[in-house]
């Protein structure tokens, strides 16, 4: 792999594209190192999944723009991007991480709010008199 391959990856609002080289097992998101970005160590730990499950975390530079959506989607979409950029590098990689379940973009999004209500379901509080 002597050039860089790129994915993005979705989850609720955040989107992550991914660029990835060969290299020492340096991870920028924004211009940071991962884990200044993502304090919490589940999320530190979402960020390095694909690459634990594959066991090769030294083998690849990867700088992320991730943008939208919390700490939470972030991670979870820069997870599927690196698993998806993982997928292209090596066509060997794609059953461990399936069997993971690193290659599934979680649909899951916030229901928008219904006029009359005071959230996506809930009413306003009934009132007898």
């Amino acid at each position: 792999m002597e050039k860089q391959i790129n994915a993005i990856g979705r989850r609720k609002e955040a989107v992550a594209r991914v660029y990835m080289s060969k290299g020492s097992g340096a991870i920028k998101v924004n211009g940071k190192e991962y884990k200044n970005y993502f304090p919490l160590v589940y999320l530190q730990n979402q960020v390095e999944a694909p690459f634990k499950t594959i066991e090769a975390a030294d083998a690849f530079d990867v700088v992320i723009n991730v943008k939208g959506g919390g700490p939470k989607g972030q991670a979870e979409a820069i997870k599927l991007a690196i698993a998806r950029v993982l997928c292209e590098v090596n066509a060997e990689y794609r059953p461990s991480l399936k069997k993971a379940g690193l290659l599934h973009r979680d649909p899951r999004a916030v229901e928008r709010k219904k006029f009359g209500k005071a959230g996506a379901r809930r009413s306003f509080q009934f009132s007898k008199r």
